[in-house]
């Protein structure tokens, strides 16, 4: 006796992309019911109820971007722009970021992402999103799009993806983990992005995601004692980790960056999202690069590309 808005309810709550099977370069998706994906293993989670106005979300069409074989269901180095960590209090941030293929050994990680972070070290609340290349993750060298959230400073909570009870996926198309169907090509005509926006939602509460304003899911705001609070801290830009035998793998698209955009890695249109709410470029930012390997090349203000700036590097062995 389900009226006709309960059925299709139900519909929308049964399928939704959740496990990723990996072969080769290519990527098989179960469709599972919302509510049995791995999120709500956890503790805090276990009377969680999705807000509808998640789950109510139909169109997220991005097969020019990821490679999704068109399925759906009914510590290294670095080269960050941060903001000052002062007593300003972030509810968001986003970024244009241009997107590259890299090839890495499987001891190694080159990722170009997102950071909004809170409290001291040993309690550091951190939800990390962007691109990614992670050999020992992945099992390839595919530019993948990746999460990655900690409650506690690495110690015992957090995970890439949903490899652990906590991101909650609302999304009917595949998505977190997916590998980029195109790529920026160096020297060429033109820059392939994407725009991940990480925000504070005052309905859930917790962090919601969207990509190119499409909603992906959401943290709870369950998992978070410091993020409860906003973000003190956001950083945009990549970092790698450095193999055993001191080499560093590439960064960005692997060069040094430039004046030309077709030849640089870049984050364009930075943004952050205020205590108020209010969305506003990034303007107090504190530049760091390890030089020998890596550099970072602050752009001014421009309309086309908004606060700017672009990054990257080569590898090796850097800071000897």
């Amino acid at each position: 006796n389900l009226t006709m808005d309960t059925r299709q309810m139900i519909v929308i709550l049964t399928y939704v992309v959740l496990t990723q099977i990996t072969l080769g370069n290519i990527d098989e998706f179960d469709c599972v019911d919302i509510y049995k994906q791995p999120a709500f293993q956890h503790p805090s989670l276990k009377h969680h109820k999705i807000p509808e106005k998640f789950t109510s979300n139909e169109s997220f069409d991005r097969k020019s971007k990821y490679k999704t074989n068109d399925q759906s269901c009914p510590k290294g180095t670095f080269a960050v722009m941060d903001t000052y960590p002062d007593a300003s209090i972030y509810r968001g941030a986003q970024a244009d970021i241009s997107i590259h293929n890299l090839t890495l050994q499987n001891n190694q990680l080159s990722r170009s992402q997102i950071w909004l972070e809170n409290g001291p070290p040993g309690e550091l609340n951190s939800i990390q999103v962007g691109w990614a290349v992670h050999p020992r993750v992945y099992g390839d060298s595919a530019t993948r799009f990746t999460i990655y959230w900690t409650a506690d400073g690495y110690k015992t909570t957090g995970c890439y993806n949903t490899n652990c009870p906590g991101f909650i996926i609302v999304t009917r198309k595949p998505s977190i983990g997916s590998i980029f169907k195109l790529s920026s090509v160096y020297g060429g005509d033109k820059t392939v992005i994407f725009t991940p926006h990480v925000y504070q939602d005052v309905f859930i509460p917790g962090w919601a995601l969207k990509v190119d304003d499409e909603m992906i899911g959401y943290w709870p705001g369950e998992l978070f004692t410091h993020l409860k609070n906003g973000a003190s801290r956001v950083r945009f830009g990549g970092n790698t980790y450095i193999s055993p035998d001191g080499i560093s793998p590439p960064m960005g698209n692997g060069h040094f960056p430039l004046k030309d955009y077709q030849r640089s890695s870049s984050f364009l249109h930075v943004k952050l999202t205020n205590h108020r709410y209010q969305t506003i470029e990034a303007k107090k930012i504190l530049r760091n690069a390890d030089s020998r390997c890596f550099r970072l090349m602050d752009r001014r203000y421009t309309k086309e590309n908004g606060k700017s700036f672009s990054y990257g590097g080569a590898g090796g062995r850097c800071g000897i």
